[in-house]
């Protein structure tokens, strides 16, 4: 199996299995879905549905395919993603935490970009 496509499988994972604890006994009104672009190498986590009368929609996890690298764009659990993937077998030098400003991530244990 080539990097490219374990690393895709990884993310996809991390994904499903976040969205599946996060779905038992909730809100049954706030879906959470998960968006898969294969192609592109695009990988997102939503909220979306209503709470209180209230519009729920937005990224839980962005995370992309770039550069034979795993960038973390956005993680908004409390959940380590990062540390997910490596136990995934990822190499630390092949995450970036994409969220972060350049300057900041070379002071990480991740790569830099």
């Amino acid at each position: 199996m080539s990097k490219l496509t374990n690393y895709s499988q990884c993310i996809q994972k991390l994904c499903r299995d976040y969205a599946q604890r996060r779905n038992v006994g909730d809100n049954q009104e706030v879906e959470i879905q998960t968006i898969f672009d294969r192609e592109q190498n695009h990988y997102q986590l939503i909220y979306i549905g209503w709470q209180n009368e209230e519009r729920i929609f937005g990224p839980v996890l962005h995370l992309d395919i770039k550069a034979d690298k795993i960038w973390i764009q956005w993680n908004g659990t409390e959940e380590d993603v990062a540390d997910e993937l490596v136990k995934m077998g990822v190499d630390k030098d092949d995450i970036v935490i994409g969220f972060q400003p350049p300057y900041i991530r070379k002071y990480t244990e991740y790569a830099v970009g």
